[in-house]
């Protein structure tokens, strides 16, 4: 999958959003996996993803006798819940979610390469205009992480 792009979306009376088309085409389920995600925004994914996440990443490399990874894992995984795209595109989006992400009406929907971000507009437009050194640290200190992990493998550098 190859998610990307940035949607307006609207929550409805029933606390249903609608995933947009062009997103939408490139899932291949019906019933996905809706999660807490970081920053106040829910993180969607296809069935396969969440469990390739939960396998290969928190089963691997979280302890249940580690009291950070047990707080990682009842934030995440213990307030998850399945749902599924109707027939309309829309997915219910469970009270204790909506709750967590301050959805109200007004959304972002971003696709993230293999899973979905569903925002409550004004903290996402808040987030992204969060101008203070340490976010502009943040995403510098990432790119030069992510440029050195490129040429290590090119074998460009050590």
């Amino acid at each position: 999958m190859r998610l990307s792009g940035e949607f307006n979306a609207i929550l409805d009376e029933r606390n249903r959003i609608t995933l947009p088309a062009q997103l939408r085409k490139e899932m291949d389920s019906v019933s996905m996996k809706l999660a807490r995600g970081e920053d106040n925004c829910l993180w969607l994914y296809t069935l396969d993803k969440w469990d390739e996440l939960v396998a290969d990443t928190l089963k691997e490399h979280t302890n249940p006798f580690s009291k950070i990874d047990r707080r990682l894992m009842r934030k995440f995984v213990g307030t998850s819940h399945e749902v599924e795209i109707d027939k309309a595109g829309r997915i219910l989006i469970p009270d204790n979610l909506r709750e967590y992400a301050k959805l109200i009406k007004d959304c972002v929907v971003l696709g993230q390469l293999d899973y979905i971000e569903i925002w409550e507009k004004d903290c996402y437009n808040e987030y992204c205009n969060e101008d203070n050194e340490e976010n502009a640290n943040d995403f510098d200190e990432a790119s030069e992480n992510l440029s050195r992990s490129i040429k290590r493998k090119k074998g460009i550098i050590d």
